[in-house]
């Protein structure tokens, strides 16, 4: 016994006929009566007396009425109390965010959003940058903050960040590498780069293994694919002395005794942060947060 068979039970008593109730709710006579002899047979009783003149409730119909409405009343209650929690789809702005984000970053748009939008609630995911190219093609994203561009007309981007990376060393591999000024990349010949899944972001994996390769270094094993690179893999793996992995100046993560950052000479690794959206949305506040990034109103 379903929501629907319940509805119609109540229509046709309701309307008196089963051809007046077929009529209200849009679906055939033949369809109707189907419905009630086959709940009739489900239930083991009667509900309907049928006669040229119309059709009414038996006495186990009459008891089933009455319990259907009051099921029917606590279900639709039970909507409407849940739907006080729901968030439409036009009250979220869903936003892709990925690891390793400067902290102060999103600070000034999310106040912004704050205030011109207060109804607007934010949704935001750790995600790579392929998995946020494919939710936003799939609309489940509205923003990306990507590490490559996306290379296709679906979708716009704007370049909001660059940041020159330096290296994380044990910190006796970095005295013993390191010149005043920092050290040069050419330097980390014999080491292991302690890098992320290509499958995360093959843009940004190839320039950076490119400009490795350049250098003569080792790129090491690949991450595998699915495996996030997160701050605490990076320590561990450089602390024995035979590998580095790249951060950032201001890398928001408290690095220990033992290990080292230093900058790169000439500055020949950068990591970029891009927003994208999709080319066709209609959503007035996206390309409003998009613009508090270049200092818009």
């Amino acid at each position: 016994m379903e929501f629907r068979d319940l509805k119609f039970l109540i229509a046709i008593a309701e309307e008196g006929a089963i051809s007046a109730a077929a009529r209200r709710l849009h679906v055939s006579q033949p369809a109707l009566s189907k419905t009630v002899s086959t709940l009739e047979r489900q239930l083991g009783v009667k509900l309907l007396v049928r006669s040229n003149s119309g059709a009414w409730p038996t006495d186990a119909g009459a008891v089933l009425l009455t319990e259907a409405r009051a099921l029917l009343a606590r279900h639709d209650q039970a909507i409407l109390a849940l739907n006080r929690f729901k968030v439409s789809e036009n009250d979220l702005l869903r936003i892709g965010i990925p690891l390793e984000l400067p902290p102060g970053l999103l600070a000034s748009p999310l106040a912004w959003l704050a205030e011109a939008h207060p109804e607007t609630q934010l949704q935001a995911c750790h995600m790579s940058t392929s998995a946020q190219l494919d939710a936003l093609r799939n609309r489940e994203l509205d923003i990306g903050l990507l590490r490559e561009r996306p290379g296709s007309s679906d979708l716009e981007a704007a370049q909001i960040l660059k940041e020159d990376l330096g290296v994380l060393l044990s910190t006796e591999q970095a005295h013993a590498l390191s010149d005043p000024n920092g050290i040069r990349l050419e330097n980390l010949r014999g080491l292991d780069w302690v890098g992320f899944a290509r499958s995360t972001s093959p843009g940004c994996y190839d320039e950076l293994t490119a400009t490795l390769r350049q250098h003569g270094v080792s790129v090491g094993p690949e991450c595998p694919a699915g495996k996030s690179l997160i701050a605490e893999v990076k320590i561990a793996a450089v602390t024995g002395g035979k590998s580095f992995a790249l951060a950032p100046p201001n890398w928001p993560h408290p690095v220990p005794d033992s290990v080292t950052w230093r900058p790169l000479i000439g500055h020949p690794l950068a990591r970029r942060t891009w927003l994208a959206w999709t080319a066709d949305t209609r959503r007035k506040e996206v390309k409003e947060f998009v613009a508090q990034f270049f200092g818009s109103p």
